[in-house]
Formats: structure tokens, sequence, C-alpha cells
């Protein structure tokens, strides 16, 4: 059964789709519409309903509605354009507090002729559902993990991305410390295997842009410990103790759980900046995003959900959007026809990011600008001037299609 927040979400559906809105549109240049009844374009947006939660002192806790409600703006979207076309949008949001029950909910769906899924699931329960035979001719896109296994040896023909990819993440960052010249860097972990992995990824783009980790360290202390009454002294003692007899221009800190991250920034011994999972973030969205029409999306975000638009909000939004965008193009309602052009490379999305976007052929990624924000700002945007590449600049970012250990084709 739906959970109370996926159903108030789709109700902001109601109230935006019948408004039309400035700028970069959905699609450009949509056609007459077709005679007679709209055609039915029926996605299904699948779940696992895990209750997401901060530690006790993180401010900002994950809303309850987070994703859904950027794919209920999305689409909004699909259906502005969708009246012209003579096409007819809808989303059909199913969760389940486990993997078992998104497992069956994604039989029943396909059993009754679902094709088009937006996911937010775990990398390992999205395999399962991939590799499902009853799923091959159906279309995933994962608008929620930016696992890297997902884009090499765990690539799958139905599965497409749309969040950056950690290899991706890293890079964007890398290339802004190489403008800077800030080439000594050090590294401190967390203990998850979330936190691991952007670690690994971390390392693998300094290696790549040849920028030195000075000191790799892992974080040991027990967040428990800082809620003390003297807290905020143990968190001082700590940094300081581990980052101390370290030169370095910038402390990057992988902390996907945001256990410690927060607590570094004006506690090292040395007075440096702090980026990677806190401080100056690589991030596919941001609300203090502004450039490119994004103010607009804000906006229709904003007086929808009221709140504002999280980077899971986005990616739902992106994963909608892209099947909307295809089956205006197609002017099609065959998911058949709809995911082989998803897959083309005539296929494009307007995400307000101040160029279209593509899907890698090689891997199902999504290839696009990365933002560089700290919480109050927009620092910069990757690819940075002077990262070229043959086709695209975005193929600067993540693992191109040489390195790739997945080829679709």
């Amino acid at each position: 059964m739906l959970g109370r927040a996926l159903r108030v979400a789709l109700m902001f559906v109601a109230t935006f789709a019948g408004v039309a809105h400035a700028g970069e549109q959905p699609s450009a240049a949509a056609p007459e519409a077709a005679a007679g009844a709209p055609a039915h374009v029926a996605l299904v947006y699948l779940a696992l309903s895990v209750k997401r939660s901060f530690p006790e002192s993180y401010l900002d806790q994950p809303p309850a509605d987070e994703g859904l409600a950027g794919a209920a703006v999305a689409l909004a979207d699909d259906n502005t354009t969708g009246r012209f076309t003579g096409q007819d949008f809808t989303l059909d949001p199913v969760s389940a507090p486990d993997e078992a029950g998104v497992i069956a909910a994604f039989h029943d769906r396909l059993q009754k002729g679902a094709r088009d899924f937006v996911t937010d699931v775990p990398a390992s329960l999205l395999l399962k559902l991939a590799d499902l035979p009853e799923a091959r001719d159906a279309t995933l896109i994962d608008a929620a993990d930016s696992d890297d296994m997902l884009r090499a040896e765990g690539c799958r023909r139905d599965v497409l991305h749309v969040m950056p990819s950690r290899a991706m993440l890293a890079d964007s960052l890398m290339q802004y410390l190489v403008v800077k010249n800030w080439r000594r860097i050090m590294l401190l972990a967390g203990q998850s295997d979330a936190d691991k992995l952007y670690a690994d990824a971390i390392r693998r783009s300094a290696k790549k842009f040849q920028i030195k980790i000075v000191a790799d360290k892992p974080w040991t202390f027990n967040p428990a410990e800082q809620r003390a009454d003297t807290g905020h002294f143990e968190v001082n003692t700590e940094v300081a103790n581990i980052t101390q007899g370290v030169d370095y221009d910038l402390l990057v800190v992988a902390d996907e759980e945001d256990n410690f991250g927060d607590d570094l920034g004006y506690r090292a011994t040395l007075a440096r900046p702090v980026a990677g999972t806190q401080g100056l973030t690589p991030t596919a969205w941001s609300r203090v995003y502004d450039e490119t029409g994004a103010t607009q999306l804000q906006n229709r975000f904003l007086r929808a959900a009221h709140r504002w638009m999280t980077e899971r909000d986005y990616g739902a939004w992106m994963a909608v959007r892209a099947f909307g965008e295809a089956a205006i193009r197609t002017h099609s309602s065959d998911p058949a026809v709809i995911g082989a052009y998803l897959r083309s490379s005539k296929f494009e999305l307007a995400a307000f990011k101040g160029e279209r976007l593509s899907f890698r052929a090689w891997d199902g990624q999504l290839r696009q600008p990365v933002l560089l924000a700290d919480p109050r700002s927009l620092v910069s945007i990757s690819p940075q001037p002077g990262f070229l590449h043959e086709f695209f600049e975005t193929d600067t970012l993540g693992v191109d299609q040489p390195e790739s250990t997945c080829h679709l084709n």
C-alpha cells in the first residue's frame, strides 16, 4: 500500500499539468495535437520505501516524498507538451518496504503490461529486477543510484542511469583542483560501504588527473561521542589530531551517510577548505543553482512541494522527463519505440544544464555537466574549461568508452 507521502506527491500533478512554462520548455516545437483520443503513455515509479535519516545532529532531514515529488513535477511537464502532441502521461507510484515486495510489485506491473519504469532502489535490487526474464523488453531508468559498478561489470542493456556516477562526481572535483592548481589533497574516508566506494572513486580520479594524495586516512571516531555535553571539544581534538603533521591544499572527505563530514570545517590543524561529500560538493543538482533557466524549475518545484528540490528529486524529474521526451519526439506510446529512441544518438534531454543531455551508448549513463556547490553558493560547473574531448566534453567526466568494462553495443 502506498504511503501518505506518495499519494500527496502525485496531487501536485493536478495543479501543474495545465500550466505552460516560459523559457526552457520540456520539449521544443511541439507539433499539432493528434486527432481523436490522446495516446496513453503509462510510467511506473518503483521504490524501496526504506526510511532515510541522517544523524540527529543533522539539521535537514530527507523529505518523506523525496524523489517522487520530482517525478510528479516532471509528469506535469510531460502532460503540458502532451496536450499539443495528442499524448497523455500517467505515473503509477509503487513502493514496498523490502526487496521481496518490490520484486512482487515489479512482476505485477509487468503482467499488467507496464514496460516503462523509473526506479529508486539499491544497486543490488536493481540488478535483480533487470535480470528477470520477463523484464527483457522493459526499460528501467535508474533515478537514484551513483554506483560505478552499475556502469561497469554490472551494466544491463535494459537499464539507463540519470544520476552522475561516483566516477563523474570525483572527476568533476579533480578537474576543478587542476584549474586551481591545488595538487595535494588529504583523503579522509568513513567506514560504510558507500564511503569506501566514494573514496575509491576519488583515488582513481586523483591518479587520472595527477593529483597527489599526501595522506589517506580512515575516520574511526564514534559519532555518538560528539553529542555528549562536551562533544564539540572531542570533535575539535579528533580532527586536529588526524590532520596534524600533513601538508595539503584541500581536505577531501568521503562520508555519504553524513556521520562526520560536516564537523571537519574550521577544526583541522591547517586552515584548508573541505570538499567531497561535504563542503565543496560535486552534485547533479543544488538549491543554490539558478543558471541556464534553472530558476524556472526551482520555482515550479517550490510551488508544488513547498520545499527545495533535492538531488534525488532532480534524478526522478530527469527520468520521467526522459521517458516523456522520447515519447513526444517519436509521437509514440509504444514502449519498444520509446526505449529504442532513448538509447539512440537522436535522444536529447533539456535539463537546465546549459546543454542537451544524452545517454552514453556503452554504459547507459546520462552524460551531463556536474555542479560544484557549497551550501550557500554555486562555485563552478564541470567539465572545466580546457578539458577537451573528441565528441562530448562531458565525456571527460567518468569512465570514457575506451576504458569502460561495459560495452552495451
